[in-house]
């Protein structure tokens, strides 16, 4: 029997790389336990193609990555969401909808490796440091015993992911 699936939602501020890559990771990670979503402030209208060569040479199907903006998500058709992870410091300042069911928050605040300057590897690295820190990060947050944690102890958890992506949590 399968249990409750969570529904995450990433933001970005563009939604063209950061929550892309959380979107990709968590679905692959949590495949029956969680279902990803992205979505940004403002978003850019494409995704970064240094976000897609990456997600594809790791084995990503990349199909489902678009730009979309948090409206899409916020409505009252749209899933309800348990967890919102705001991966850019901008975004946290923005004004949020508010979120059907309340979902539990958290800033996973990561680098944005679209502002990386340099050559072309330089580049490809930054979008790899982003990714090692969010698949470190959605790792840790999978393994969490989610149903047996009451509300604070998850949103401590959820916070100390956010701080250290390498630390293990208990």
């Amino acid at each position: 029997m399968v249990g409750h699936v969570y529904n995450v939602l990433f933001l970005c501020n563009a939604n063209s790389a950061r929550s892309i890559m959380g979107e990709a990771i968590l679905n692959r990670l949590g495949a029956g336990r969680f279902k990803a979503y992205s979505a940004g402030a403002n978003p850019k209208g494409t995704v970064n193609p240094y976000a897609l060569q990456l997600l594809e040479s790791l084995n990503y199907d990349t199909s489902f990555a678009r730009s979309k903006g948090w409206d899409e998500l916020s409505g009252p058709n749209a899933p309800e969401m348990d967890f919102v992870f705001t991966l850019c410091d901008s975004t946290a300042n923005e004004s949020c909808p508010i979120w059907p069911g309340h979902p539990m928050t958290a800033l996973w605040a990561v680098p944005d490796p679209s502002k990386a300057t340099g050559n072309d590897a330089e580049q490809h690295f930054a979008f790899a440091d982003a990714y090692r820190m969010m698949s470190n990060r959605i790792g840790l947050f999978t393994n969490l015993p989610i149903h047996s944690l009451d509300q604070m102890a998850l949103q401590q958890h959820l916070e100390e992911i956010g701080r250290d992506e390498v630390r293990a949590t208990s």
